[in-house]
């Protein structure tokens, strides 16, 4: 009988290398964690900044890793030299399916727009019932607090509902985000019957 395939988590997290070093050093700390927990991971598959980081920290343990990149970033050579696995994908959209599909969980690093408009659209298909995987935010120096804050203020002028507010899970530091991922409260596709707040108003 074949051996159960590892769990596989997304990891959304920036490309730029001018951010402070302690982000950097973060993301290559969280590759290695993964890699050590047995727990493979699938990226943007970019080469530089914290995606660099993070890939360098699971090679560099043996890890799994799968890059998905488009087209178009593959041509500017931002792409990773060295993964055994990088999908090329035709573009973003694509490339952010893919990330979480089939993904155990979501693991968001400190990061810029795109990093926001990735973490923000796994919410979304959570709060929807669509993916219901854990989504834990590495928080590192107190990076997500202003998004934090937006989000209890969205469920505190209901928006959403309070039970929203469990749909991620904050961590301060990358060793943290396997017990996260473990201690995550359930979530099902019961969901979708709460999705809509017109009977909670």
């Amino acid at each position: 009988m074949p051996a159960a395939a590892s769990p596989r988590v997304c990891v959304y997290c920036g490309s730029s290398p001018a951010c402070d070093a302690a982000f950097l050093e973060g993301a290559r700390r969280l590759g290695r964690v993964l890699a050590d927990a047995g727990i493979g991971v699938v990226y943007g598959g970019g080469g530089i900044g914290s995606m660099g980081e993070l890939a360098e920290g699971v090679l560099e343990r043996g890890g799994k890793i799968t890059g998905v990149i488009p087209r178009f970033m593959i041509e500017l050579e931002w792409a990773h030299s060295r993964l055994e696995e990088l999908q090329v994908v035709e573009d973003m959209r694509t490339r952010k399916h893919l990330m979480l599909e089939g993904s155990a969980a979501a693991i968001a690093l400190p990061g810029g727009c795109g990093t926001f408009e990735e973490l923000m659209e796994a919410i979304t298909l959570k709060r929807l019932g669509i993916y219901l995987q854990p989504i834990v935010l590495v928080n590192q120096r107190g990076y997500f607090d202003p998004l934090i804050t937006m989000l209890e203020r969205a469920a505190a002028e209901h928006f959403m509902a309070d039970k929203h507010l469990q749909m991620w899970t904050v961590v301060d530091e990358p060793e943290d985000a396997p017990a996260a991922i473990a201690d995550a409260p359930a979530w099902d596709a019961d969901a979708r019957r709460f999705a809509n707040l017109r009977d909670q108003a």
